[in-house]
């Protein structure tokens, strides 16, 4: 008998997230550090020092297979781990610093330049680096790598956790729309009773003032005002979004943008339901439901 397959659960990303792992070998120590923040799509910045430049496409490559949304920048920091390692200053980079240093020198507001600032410009100071054989360069790249892969798991556990604590509160408001919903189809339920009761105390002043009025003329009236005030289609679609809505955040994954558009399509019912509200306490509803539905929006900005 085939062993039956288990269903991994999976759960919402946030794009926010950090993580920091360091690593080292006998000659270097460094050092991966992860943030990531909401964006519209997946933008990578990757820095990486002078030498270990073949480690961005490898970093790039990796980040896109875990991520699909967010504005994520990798830095690498490398530094010997002999404190006195033998160092070279680059000196025609200084030399140019300082003749646009000269060139504002006495503009107001801008100070002389110090020495220790223009040399921690990237660059000026450079470890002068022995002849290291292949064999144990490679080793040290993919060992790089692999601090990078632990880095890049922290980040997307960081991001999970995240997450899990927005999950809830996207049902929480879930829930409370789902909640106003009711309310508001409770409304709309004694809605005609309360413009049939409306309606004859406005017709007895009219035929008061006006006996000789049509019955047809008053019964295109009454029917117009049903027409105008008829929200069952805008009461439907908001049960159907709700739905829509509860589905993804059982589904997980990347659903960011769905829900991002069934937020707007939520809100725009709401506009409709406000907008064509014939009685008060409708109105209290809708105005309810916009706030809520604005939440909600806002919190689906961090899922990836």
């Amino acid at each position: 008998m085939a062993a039956r397959k288990m269903k991994v659960a999976v759960h919402l990303s946030s794009m926010t997230g950090f993580s920091r792992v360091s690593g080292q070998d006998t000659r270097y120590e460094w050092v991966w550090e992860l943030r990531c923040v909401n964006g519209r799509g997946l933008d990578i910045r990757c820095r990486t020092p002078v030498g270990f430049d073949m480690l961005e496409a490898v970093a790039r490559a990796a980040a896109s297979e875990r991520f699909s949304r967010g504005n994520l920048t990798m830095t690498l920091q490398v530094n010997p781990v002999e404190a006195g390692s033998s160092v070279t200053v680059n000196r025609r980079l200084l030399e140019r610093l300082l003749d646009v240093a000269r060139e504002y020198e006495g503009a107001p507001g801008v100070l002389p330049p110090r020495l220790d600032g223009l040399l921690s410009i990237r660059g000026v100071i450079e470890p002068v680096e022995e002849a290291a054989a292949d064999e144990e360069q490679s080793v040290r790249i993919a060992t790089m790598v692999k601090t990078l892969e632990t880095a890049l798991d922290e980040l997307q556990a960081s991001r999970l956790a995240e997450g899990s604590k927005l999950t809830e509160v996207l049902r929480r408001h879930v829930a409370e729309i789902e909640e106003l919903s009711v309310n508001a189809a409770e409304c709309v339920a004694a809605l005609p009773k309360a413009l049939s009761a409306r309606l004859n105390e406005q017709l007895s002043e009219i035929l008061d003032a006006r006996p000789g009025l049509p019955e047809d003329r008053l019964a295109q009236e009454l029917a117009a005002l049903l027409v105008k005030s008829d929200v069952k289609e805008e009461m439907d679609r908001l049960t159907a979004h709700v739905e829509a809505i509860n589905e993804l955040l059982g589904e997980g994954g990347s659903v960011g943008r769905r829900l991002d558009f069934l937020a707007q399509e939520l809100n725009r019912e709401a506009n409709t339901l406000c907008a064509k509200a014939a009685d008060v306490s409708l109105a209290r509803v809708g105005l309810d439901l916009k706030a809520v539905i604005d939440r909600f929006r806002e919190q689906v900005q961090n899922i990836e």
